[in-house]
């Protein structure tokens, strides 16, 4: 159903939505707590970013819907609401609708999984993930956010100075090096190709730099083609290791110039009491016998 600020209520049943023109994008998914802030940190880079997937979404864009209805004089946010047993509920802005947003009932080119919300979900690409709504039932244009329970008591974020962000909306810039990463170990000196992911809300990434040597030098990586805006991105670069002890480490840059921070960075910002949205540079540390672990530990 979409109903509200909007000049013709509709209920659409999923055959009718996949009447309309529909568009396949790959864009990448991830939780806002990907991973927190506080110790005991994660061994492998499973256990810290494991809660981030990038696939090709089927749907129909928010903007054709909307269009469909006719917007009103007011439009300013449109409340998505799940059919799950919480009532998964978020209020999204108007812009984000009509840029890129989509209902979406296929995912790899296969009908959703009911796990992902089958038979339809919202996409929001670059967003926190608990915002693209699963097993969608109601779409509802408004005025002002409804201020639910998942952006209220959740999905905020306790400032040091006692007050708390609120509407965070898109994962910023982030990157992990995945080979060679915690519980992995070098066999023996010699090349070895660092290789990892990338990935920003905001976009595309632009650059990727390494360092060998805990971030006290800077080096290009390449990113591997396709560079897609909100997809995860590849890279890799060269380093031969002569068998010392070693902290090895990556640094994303998107294309709007925002820059990885390091994780002292990020807690001078947000306090120790933060939880979600940690896109803060990760560490691993090689050690003489090629053991690698996580140098936040």
């Amino acid at each position: 159903m979409l109903h509200g600020l909007v000049r013709t209520p509709l209920v659409f049943t999923v055959e009718e939505l996949r009447r309309f023109p529909s568009v396949s994008k790959i864009y990448f998914l991830e939780c806002s707590g990907n991973p927190v802030y506080r110790k005991p940190y994660g061994k492998t880079a499973s256990d810290l970013v494991g809660l981030v997937s990038c696939v090709e979404w089927t749907g129909v864009p928010l903007k054709t819907l909307l269009d469909e209805v006719g917007l009103e004089a007011g439009a300013k946010w449109v409340i998505a609401e799940g059919a799950d047993a919480a009532a998964m509920t978020r209020s999204i802005p108007i812009e984000k609708c009509l840029e890129d947003a989509l209902v979406v009932y296929s995912q790899n080119g296969e009908r959703l999984r009911p796990e992902q919300g089958y038979p339809v979900r919202l996409l929001l690409p670059g967003f926190e993930g608990n915002m693209s709504v699963k097993w969608l039932r109601r779409l509802r244009v408004a005025d002002a956010p409804v201020h639910s329970r998942e952006e209220t008591s959740k999905y905020t974020d306790p400032m040091p100075d006692g007050k708390a962000r609120q509407f965070t909306f898109y994962m910023e810039a982030k990157s992990i090096i995945t080979r060679p990463s915690g519980g992995q170990k070098i066999a023996s000196p010699g090349f070895v190709e660092i290789t990892g992911i990338a990935w920003s809300g905001h976009g595309r990434i632009r650059r990727v730099e390494v360092s060998v040597d805990g971030g006290q030098t800077w080096r290009d990586a390449a990113l591997q083609d396709p560079v897609l805006s909100r997809a995860l991105t590849r890279f890799r670069f060269p380093w031969s290791w002569q068998g010392q002890a070693a902290v090895i480490q990556s640094r994303a840059t998107d294309e709007t110039g925002y820059v990885q921070p390091t994780f002292p960075e990020l807690l001078a910002v947000r306090g120790e009491n933060a939880f979600y949205h940690n896109n803060s540079v990760q560490p691993w540390r090689v050690a003489a016998n090629g053991e690698v672990t996580n140098a936040n530990n």
